[in-house]
């Protein structure tokens, strides 16, 4: 099925929240009951008014297959290269393995090298180990440990 990509709208956060709930990860941390807990509007609004920030959503003539985010940080290090940070990569189950995480981090790309990023990064939790795969076969290369602190 042919994709296109465009940024999400309010009306897509029941579907993104789904996405982001369905693994054994995601299921004991998101919440999908309805209605939606305000939470997720509070997130979302706060992450369109930033011009950092984008949430992309992957769409097909049968709906939703895919979303991902993209922060725009600056920083000093590399001689003061910003970077892109690429989170909450989803495909809706039915449609893992034809090919939607590869386009969307294809689609992701362009993004940032018109922002300037010198470096598109991510990180996945350890137990993702398809994931992993993945994002190595794609070209990621392993290069840090990822630390969390909970607050």
């Amino acid at each position: 099925m042919r994709v296109t990509f465009r940024d999400a709208s309010e009306g897509d956060l029941p579907a993104l929240v789904a996405m982001l709930a369905d693994d054994d990860l995601g299921a004991g941390r998101e919440d999908t009951s309805a209605p939606l807990n305000p939470a997720y509007l509070d997130a979302f609004l706060a992450i369109d008014r930033s011009p950092d920030q984008l949430i992309i959503v992957a769409d097909t003539e049968a709906g939703i297959v895919g979303s991902y985010q993209l922060s725009f940080l600056p920083g000093l290090a590399y001689q003061g290269a910003w970077r892109g940070q690429i989170e909450s990569v989803r495909v809706a189950r039915p449609y893992r393995g034809q090919g939607y995480g590869s386009q969307m981090i294809e689609h992701a790309l362009p993004l940032c090298r018109a922002r300037g990023c010198k470096i598109l990064q991510l990180s996945a939790h350890l137990d993702r180990t398809d994931a992993h795969r993945f994002y190595e076969r794609i070209g990621f290369i392993r290069t840090h440990a990822s630390f969390k602190l909970a607050l």
